[in-house]
């Protein structure tokens, strides 16, 4: 074939990959569409230009104006107070049924409600694939901020054979950020940092409000206003079949991760959805290397267990995860090939394999690559699913059924007495009925493995179609031991190995192994579930203790979350920054101050000289000596997690962290639920039960070095196969016996040190009030 043809066919290849030519600013009921630059005022993709928030709903709305095949829809506001927006996508004929077909899809969700297998057949025949696309929930991924506008034009304007097949057979819910406030955290800091040595870095504070990164581990707590919105108004009332987020990873990896994920998966996962995100994420690498993109990888790095960033999988959808490498924020990097570093987790980036078919050579990285992955990427997601509509809504029916149906070797139920605390039970049961649990009270008493049970006991049977859902949220987790070699170190988690909302919660709940002899009332709407009263005693004006919150320019996520505990909980504070506490005198303005779990290095160091004044730097020897001299004066400094091991090593502390150093093969416990046993008696311990379970993550344990100034208030079991509620845990004798809290006495004030998060995530109700009482004690 001579040069000049080939070129031709290859450019007509691409044509076709790529959907075919798009129709330049197409008119439409309300005039020319508008391209993303006559609004953003750059092309999407162009080096160092970033959009606000503002400016893209500006887009959006403009879009959705000029395109009958784009709505808009404003769902609520953001933490912060911004519009929580969505666009929905698809041909004008479906967009003016949208009721009938989200009846349809709801009716296959819940097969219970198909009166025939002739309306079941109608229903496969008439309903349309609903895939739910989410972006920048994480703000430094920057790409997720620009990717929706290419995404949403291309959609609106396309003419393409595959563009028409998508709107015709597909209903595209795109919600452009979960995070919009940390769009405009991001953009605003890049901007100001643009030609200056902090170009490119990360903000100096949580680009959420609260959670910062963790705005992506509360898809099964719902604790956050964009998590409820997203859950309430999209999953809850359209049920998608597939669920794809857009996020970004590291810089020197893969150029674009896409599942299979690797085990292990969370075992109440329904098998046709792990097969569904196989089939998917594959189909979607074949697409984009037939494009010519490299450096994609499959089955490494990410896996499925945790359902804090999966809610989709226990409601009939694929997640699928797609994970773009990074630039500097909107500037470009240089990566050469040699620097590619090997994650250890599934593939090796500068080495062909099953998995990782054509490596990345290197070179230059761009905003615009990062746009060109994503949105080709979510483009053959959404071809994929108009081409196997059938399938997946085939596939969606039969996971309905058999969750209905009940699973084999499952409980029948889950039994939850109601005389529990009310406010821990109403958290519990309200957090099911958001996740469309259903949950129904006993009309007698009845008993479970010989316990008897009064009239009006709430259960939650298990044949139900979020089934799924409530067993992952009820049960004690086993995480599977798995090492890089026998007897090696552990292969880590992705993230925590623990989800267990009784245990996390403080409640009570029972499995029961049998059908229960007793009658049941119709599922409880969320009115007729006890109803959670966040309010902390003694925190009331006039009587509340003065506190000060440590908040790092280094920003950490545990800080925010208690933030959120207190702000929920009615507990005043003032946010301490470094300056403040270096200049000491604090006791003359503080009774108490909270260290959230950070590092140590991070508390003394702080972010390095690029960051401008007042960001670079950290507390320093100043900051901790003022720490001491204000416990020294009557202050009650708490130290939570890892900050414990920055009070014991700059303030002296008659204390010592047995796993200072201790290797992962010695003892390893990735975010899990241990067991303590609490000083009856001690007044942290006042209100608790004599046993409770912590949430446990890279935390100190302690013995004492002066038993005359230092007072235990938990402690590990003794028995080492105790120790352990739910997740994993390797070696527990390290730690079986050992000090988890203490109170250590020095001048005239005391150190309370935490070697757990007592209000991990803002889901560990079962600890606040070791926490409470720790502000308050005297």
């Amino acid at each position: 074939m001579r040069p000049r043809a080939i070129a031709i066919l290859t450019l007509a290849i691409a044509v076709l990959l790529a959907g075919g030519p798009t129709a330049a600013q197409r008119s439409t009921r309300r005039g020319a569409i508008p391209s993303p630059r006559s609004v953003l005022g750059f092309e999407p993709g162009m080096d160092r230009r970033l959009a606000d928030w503002a400016t893209l709903v500006r887009y959006y709305r403009a879009l959705a104006g000029a395109s009958d095949r784009v709505g808009f829809r404003e769902f609520g506001l953001s933490t912060d107070g911004a519009p929580f927006v969505g666009l929905v996508i698809s041909s004008p004929r479906n967009l003016r049924a949208l009721d009938r077909y989200r009846d349809i899809n709801d009716r296959l969700a819940d097969p219970r409600r198909l009166r025939s297998n002739a309306e079941a057949l109608a229903a496969l025949r008439d309903g349309r694939a609903i895939v739910l696309i989410t972006s920048s929930i994480h703000s430094t991924e920057v790409g997720g901020f620009l990717t929706p506008v290419v995404l949403a034009h291309r959609l609106a304007t396309d003419t393409s054979a595959t563009t028409r097949a998508i709107l015709d057979n597909v209903i595209v819910w795109l919600v452009p950020s979960l995070n919009p406030d940390g769009v405009d955290i991001v953009t605003h800091w890049y901007e100001r940092t643009l030609d200056t040595p902090a170009e490119g870095t990360p903000p100096p504070e949580l680009y959420h409000h609260y959670t910062g990164h963790d705005n992506n581990r509360d898809w099964y707590a719902f604790t956050q206003v964009e998590t409820r919105l997203t859950v309430d108004s999209l999953h809850n009332v359209w049920h998608p079949q597939i669920v794809h987020d857009i996020h970004q990873q590291g810089t020197r990896g893969s150029r674009l991760f896409i599942p299979p994920y690797l085990d292990p998966y969370e075992p109440n996962v329904d098998p046709l959805l792990t097969d569904g995100a196989n089939a998917l994420g594959t189909a979607i690498a074949w697409s984009l290397a037939g494009q010519g993109k490299t450096g994609i990888s499959l089955s490494a790095t990410y896996d499925a267990w945790t359902p804090a960033r999966a809610y989709s999988h226990y409601h009939g959808g694929v997640r699928l995860l797609s994970e773009v490498a990074s630039a500097a924020l909107a500037s470009p990097i240089e990566v050469p090939f040699d620097q590619l570093a090997d994650p250890g987790r599934g593939f090796a980036p500068r080495e062909r394999s099953w998995n990782f078919s054509q490596p990345w050579p290197g070179g230059r990285w761009t905003l615009h690559d990062i746009i060109s992955y994503q949105s080709d990427a979510a483009y053959a997601v959404l071809e994929h699913a108009a081409r196997y509509r059938d399938r997946w809504l085939a596939n969606f029916l039969s996971i309905g059924w058999r969750a209905v149906r009940g699973w084999p070797g499952w409980p029948r139920a889950f039994v939850i007495p109601r005389r529990q605390d009310s406010t821990a039970l109403g958290t519990l049961l309200r957090t099911l009925h958001r996740g469309q649990v259903e949950i129904r009270s006993a009309r007698a008493a009845f008993t479970v493995r010989g316990q008897r049970y009064p009239a009006g006991t709430f259960v939650i049977p298990l044949r139900q179609p979020y089934a799924a859902f409530a067993k992952a949220m009820l049960e004690p987790q086993r995480y599977p031991d798995r090492r890089m070699y026998t007897n090696g170190p552990p292969i880590p988690p992705y993230d925590a190995t623990a989800h267990t909302l009784p245990l996390l919660m403080g409640v009570t709940a029972v499995a029961a192994p049998d059908s229960l002899r007793v009658a049941l009332s119709a599922p409880l709407a969320e009115a007729e579930l006890p109803a959670p009263v966040y309010r902390a005693t003694g925190f009331g004006e006039g009587e509340a203790p003065r506190i000060g919150l440590y908040r790092s320019y280094d920003a950490a996520m545990d800080e925010g979350w208690t933030r959120w505990v207190f702000d929920t909980w009615g507990i005043p504070y003032v946010s301490l920054v470094d300056s403040v506490v270096r200049a000491g005198r604090l006791k003359g303005r503080f009774d108490a101050i909270v260290l959230p779990d950070q590092p140590p290095r991070e508390i003394l160091e702080g972010l390095p000289t690029r960051y401008p004044a007042p960001y670079a730097g950290g507390m320093g020897t100043a900051g901790a000596q003022a720490l001491r001299q204000f416990v020294m004066d009557g202050g009650t400094l708490i130290a939570l997690n890892r900050a414990s091991r920055f009070a014991i090593q700059t303030l002296l502390l008659p204390v010592r962290n047995v796993l200072e150093g201790t290797a992962d093969v010695d003892f390893y416990a990735p975010g899990s639920l241990l067991s303590v046993d609490l000083e009856a008696g001690h007044a942290l311990a006042a209100g608790m039960p004599t046993r409770t379970a912590v949430w446990f993550e890279s935390g100190p344990a302690f013995d004492l070095l002066d038993s005359t100034a230092v007072r235990v208030v938990a402690r590990y079991p003794t028995d080492p196969a105790a120790v352990l509620l739910s997740g994993w845990v390797l070696r527990p004798e390290r730690v079986a016996g050992r000090a988890a809290l203490v109170e250590v006495r020095m001048g005239q004030g005391r150190v309370v040190l935490f070697g757990f998060r007592p209000q991990y995530r803002g889901q560990s109700l079962a600890t606040y009030r070791l926490l409470f009482n720790a502000l308050q004690a005297r």
